[in-house]
């Protein structure tokens, strides 16, 4: 199996709209081996619509919690379960995710007894083992190191870009950050830098499209999250092989198109870019 990635939900924040993308989700596949990073709403559909059976889900990486990365870290759980799982899964994410199962649990507590009763499901309750992201080598599994690198995504604290590497292929996740220059080491010579992206002329529209929040949402959006311009410096700081950007505010404006997003990009980066959609598959090798 070859090597990619499939861009599942690319909208940056939790509300969808009609005829807007979906909020963050991805499929990484790396030597065979497929990893979910982040869970926002429709993750199961878009992995379902990439081919992947869901009882072979075993390895979630989530980056921080805010609803958009892991709202339907639950329910795609149970959904697997429902489709055969039965296998452990090991998530990767923040303090407190475990949280979110446990009241995902308790409020699905009755389905899950009826199912192991009525259909001989195993108990879904030891198929899930939740592990802290809270050191800079998260995992080693055979022959890919996962790492994370601490950005900066305020208020939340426990926050992560995280990188993928083989001993063929390196991929990057910057996760919900603001411009920081140290993202350039932390993604040197990967072969793909997946970024957040924001456009800065689209944002006070979409504050205002938003409606029910008062100033605080725009000043979070800029202490947040990186300009489409800064993400592409980044690359070209990092060296990478090809940038991708992701999470992007706005997604679905229609006066703001593919080529505003070129604009922003191409002064600071001339490499191979892809602009992040619902189901766009980048292959690495």
């Amino acid at each position: 199996m070859a090597d990619y990635v499939a861009l599942l939900g690319t909208k940056g924040g939790p509300a969808i709209r009609p005829g807007s993308t979906m909020p963050t989700s991805n499929l990484l596949c790396l030597n065979g081996r497929q990893l979910i990073v982040d869970c926002g709403l429709g993750v199961s559909r878009g992995l379902v619509d990439q081919g992947m059976a869901l009882k072979d889900l075993s390895l979630i990486f989530i980056t921080h919690l805010h609803s958009d990365h892991y709202l339907e870290l639950g329910p795609l759980l149970h959904t697997a379960w429902t489709s055969g799982l039965n296998s452990v899964v090991d998530v990767y994410g923040p303090a407190d995710l475990d949280r979110h199962w446990t009241g995902f649990l308790t409020s699905m507590q009755s389905d899950i007894n009826l199912r192991i009763e009525d259909e001989g499901r195993p108990d879904i309750r030891d198929l899930v083992v939740f592990h802290v992201i809270d050191e800079t080598d998260v995992v080693t599994l055979g022959d890919m190191h996962v790492t994370s690198f601490r950005n900066i995504h305020p208020p939340l604290v426990d926050t992560f870009a995280l990188s993928f590497k083989t001993d063929k292929t390196h991929v990057v996740f910057s996760g919900d950050t603001a411009y920081m220059p140290e993202m350039a080491e932390f993604a040197k010579g990967a072969d793909l830098l997946i970024h957040e992206a924001m456009l800065e002329a689209g944002i006070l529209p979409l504050v205002a499209r938003v409606g029910n929040g008062d100033d605080r949402l725009l000043k979070h959006l800029y202490a947040s999250h990186t300009p489409a311009a800064d993400a592409a410096k980044i690359a070209t700081l990092a060296g990478v092989k090809a940038l991708a950007f992701n999470h992007l505010l706005p997604s679905d404006d229609p006066n703001f198109t593919a080529n505003h997003w070129e604009e922003s990009v191409k002064q600071e980066w001339s490499g191979p870019f892809y602009l992040g959609s619902d189901g766009l598959r980048i292959e690495l090798n």
